[in-house]
């Protein structure tokens, strides 16, 4: 199982961001998906899931309203919209997913929210 994430970058206090999310090595389709993130000095949170169909979808309160999850089963992508992006919101984002009975996490994406 791999999951390699990409899109992170510099941007300024209500910009946007595109995360992306690349699985291999198992049946994607077959699988909910979750991104997190960690701030600096801060515990990993959760920040968005979904599940294998593309429903069930839940956000941490903080990111209701600006990002959005979605998954393309026939890439095997997972995204992360985010939009209207405030300095709270800069940290390392990871993609994860329990598969087979076991956690997998990517090696994480930086978002830097700053003017």
């Amino acid at each position: 199982v791999q999951l390699v994430e990409s899109g992170g970058g510099l941007v300024q206090p209500g910009g946007s961001l595109r995360l992306s999310c690349a699985a291999s090595g198992f049946t994607f389709g077959n699988y909910g998906m979750t991104w997190y993130r960690q701030a600096p000095g801060k515990e990993r949170e959760l920040v968005a899931s979904i599940g294998s169909d593309g429903g069930r979808i839940t956000y941490a309160d903080s990111v209701k309203g600006r990002f959005t999850i979605s998954r393309d089963n026939t890439k095997s992508r997972v995204y992360l919209q985010m939009n209207s992006l405030k300095a709270e919101d800069t940290a390392v984002y990871y993609c994860y997913s329990y598969v087979w009975a076991r956690h997998y996490w990517g090696q994480g994406t930086q978002v830097t929210v700053s003017s």
